[in-house]
């Protein structure tokens, strides 16, 4: 008796009751529609602005679900470097974090929405160009050639979540895959990716990486969906607000046959919410996009730009002078006058509390 849905003969033959779909899918692409409306109205930085801060977060949180975390400074300058953005100010990053926004933006915003065996394992590649996940050899670049288990629990309490297909099958399970995934079809492009993102984490071709990979894919195809090379709402950060409904409905369906209805309904749902989301990120691009027609007048140097820029972001705790003088590596009293001219000039505000506790916020 079979175990897992791939353990079913014709296994990728997907069914799904399109009564219990219907009505969502038509709500999401509703909400599709009318997001990339209202960026159209952006204009051409705005939208790159827009565009920017979702793959921040796209990066950042897809990260996070493996337990991973990224800075996001350095992901922005990475960013911003590949896009050709203006990022001066910002961090340096490392090799690590390039590689994964390597991977996200060569699946987003290239205009060649296909995939290839090399395409993938130029992906894996860019993801641990170590050769290592955390302290263990893996094998990069290639289809894994081991058994691969899902697992949860401590050593010797462990709960088998899922079992992958045999290595020995992974070049045909990929090819299958590849070849559909290029092929054209008359399944609604968002249903399509429903289908990619558990068709690609049920055959988990490589050691490592195949969650964030088979992100990856997801928005390479919500993005043929939009119609647009950019992005604006992030489903990985929406994933990670629902990380155990994800896992738990991964695992239902994997042990389950090929009607996938459920599945669909859960994803469809998780953008809905991510759409959603997508108006907190745009609302913030907006006011930045204020704040600087207002204020770009009253900035003298390039360290009050670099510092309002991170209060307008993620910046974290309080702003002091001695935190302005540590990220700006200014003296004391540098970080004092520069914070001084842009009280008086009503850029910043002091808070009430006073002493070595004075801190500053933005005046918005």
């Amino acid at each position: 008796m079979a175990v897992y849905i791939h353990e079913r003969h014709n296994w990728t033959e997907f069914q799904w009751e399109d009564e219990k779909i219907l009505n969502l899918l038509s709500e999401v692409r509703h909400l599709q529609g009318k997001l990339i409306g209202k960026v159209e109205l952006l204009g051409f930085e705005l939208k790159d602005e827009a565009n920017l801060e979702t793959l921040i977060q796209d990066v950042v949180q897809s990260s996070e679900i493996e337990g991973e975390s990224l800075n996001p400074e350095q992901v922005r300058s990475s960013i911003a470097t590949r896009l050709g953005l203006d990022n001066s100010g910002l961090v340096n990053s490392d090799r690590h974090i390039d590689g994964v926004v390597e991977m996200m933006i060569d699946a987003t915003q290239n205009a060649d929405k296909t995939i290839s065996a090399e395409r993938l394992f130029s992906w894996h590649g860019a993801l641990f160009p170590t050769g290592r996940s955390g302290l263990y050899k893996i094998d990069v670049a290639q289809w894994r050639t081991g058994d691969m288990q899902v697992l949860s629990g401590g050593i010797g309490r462990e709960v088998v979540h899922f079992e992958a297909p045999k290595a020995e099958k992974i070049t045909e399970e990929m090819n299958e895959f590849i070849s559909w995934f290029n092929t054209d079809s008359a399944i609604d492009p968002v249903l399509k990716a429903a289908i990619v993102h558990l068709w690609f984490v049920t055959i988990h071709p490589f050691d490592d990486g195949n969650g964030r990979i088979a992100r990856a894919l997801t928005d390479m195809q919500l993005s043929k969906a939009d119609g647009v090379n950019q992005r604006f709402y992030s489903m990985s950060a929406q994933i990670k607000q629902e990380r155990k409904g994800y896992y738990t409905i991964l695992e239902k369906t994997q042990k389950g046959d090929s009607d996938i209805t459920n599945w669909i309904v859960w994803f469809l749902n998780c953008l809905k919410e991510s759409i959603i989301a997508s108006n907190t990120i745009i609302d913030k691009v907006v006011r930045k996009h204020h704040f600087w027609m207002q204020n770009n007048v009253h900035i003298s140097n390039d360290r009050q730009r670099l510092i309002l820029n991170k209060l307008m972001d993620n910046f974290e705790g309080n702003l002091t002078s001695s935190k302005w003088a540590k990220i700006t590596k200014v003296s004391a009293d540098t970080a004092l006058r520069d914070i001084t001219d842009l009280v008086n000039k009503g850029v910043l505000l002091r808070t009430a509390s006073g002493g070595r506790s004075t801190n500053y916020v933005l005046n918005w």
